[in-house]
């Protein structure tokens, strides 16, 4: 589907629900039509079509939220919301951290299954165990959702792309968006503020010119070295080259604000808790989170995929959410794929 932003926006809920204006959608035909016409923009948003007209679509989880599971003669059908179904391979499985089998349709559209479905799944099974499955005497590896890759984790390779790509992916030459539109709404104080995986510098560089004090810190030595070049004149500004995984003493709790923008999409995905533990860490108790996530399908990276669904689960026991929304006035890349978090630091005894 070629689409042009901005489009009207539709959500899908983590039960599987359509809404439009925040209300559920009844009406079995036009809610089918929307999970029918899912697909992918050049993007890599979800969109889909609303009463004829195309439109973008924000799913809190997976787009597609299997209540059961079925096989006849050998083929497999998860059934949805709205009387809809769909088919897929059981190839197409993969399992997450949580231990929920996530899949694709044959027309390669995500779907999670409910717990019940997943329970279903089990007693169609001939056996399973915690990484496969046998079905009619065949016996089918399931990989985990995220495939890891070792590279990221070695601060050359980032170095490497920035010198073999003038203007890697990942640097939009500006600030964020998201960052522009909300921090001069915020009115905060003169805070200490972190940018982790600042590139660069263009985040790092805004707070400074909005009066903030802050540290801008990144893996990779040639970024470090690019945001100086930019920005190394600004007054209460500072670059340095750090492993956000190794950060001495001093940094810790001594910032009242963290600013997160695509450093958690760049890691290996197994290593995000730690790095959730990390922004606790230098923030003092009455500190904030303040960081812009990626909501889209990308099980390999980096940068990695994530869903609204994923970072209220690795969150919400951390932080306590101050604004949480999906960005609908990003740039045109990046359009119906943004989420803009704002969070408490809470108290764990």
């Amino acid at each position: 589907m070629d689409l042009e932003f901005p489009l009207v926006f539709v959500q899908i809920d983590e039960e599987g629900f359509v809404l439009i204006n925040e209300v559920r959608i009844k009406d079995d035909s036009l809610s089918e039509e929307i999970l029918a016409h899912l697909e992918f923009a050049p993007n890599g948003a979800l969109v889909s079509r609303y009463k004829g007209e195309a439109v973008a679509v924000e799913a809190f989880d997976q787009p597609l939220v299997a209540l059961d599971v079925s096989v006849l003669s050998g083929q497999w059908k998860i059934h949805l919301r709205y009387s809809a179904e769909m088919k897929f391979e059981l190839s197409a499985l993969c399992l997450d951290e949580w231990d929920r089998f996530h899949g694709e349709t044959t027309k390669g559209i995500p779907f999670v299954l409910s717990r019940e479905a997943q329970e279903n799944f089990f007693n169609l099974l001939d056996s399973f165990d915690d990484d496969s499955i046998t079905f009619q005497g065949t016996n089918h590896m399931i990989p985990a959702y995220f495939a890891e890759d070792s590279a990221v984790e070695v601060s050359k390779y980032w170095t490497d792309i920035y010198h073999q790509e003038s203007n890697p992916g990942w640097n939009l030459g500006e600030p964020a968006e998201a960052l522009k539109d909300m921090l001069p709404r915020l009115k905060l104080p003169k805070s200490r503020v972190l940018v982790v995986g600042c590139g660069e510098g263009h985040d790092a560089a805004f707070f400074a010119k909005s009066g903030h004090v802050v540290t801008a810190i990144d893996f990779s030595e040639e970024a470090v070295a690019r945001a100086i070049k930019n920005y190394g004149d600004l007054p209460g500004l500072t670059f340095l080259q750090k492993d956000v995984f190794n950060l001495g003493a001093e940094f810790q709790r001594a910032f009242d604000i963290v600013f997160e923008h695509t450093c958690y999409c760049a890691i290996n995905p197994t290593k995000r808790n730690l790095l959730i533990k990390v922004w606790r860490n230098v923030l003092h108790d009455q500190g904030q989170l303040m960081g812009v996530f990626f909501t889209m399908y990308k099980r390999k990276g980096p940068p990695y995929g994530g869903s609204e669904w994923e970072l209220r689960h690795r969150l919400q026991n951390y932080f306590q959410f101050i604004f949480w929304g999906r960005w609908q006035k990003s740039l045109p890349s990046r359009q119906g794929k943004e989420l803009f978090i704002l969070a408490h630091k809470k108290s764990i005894f």
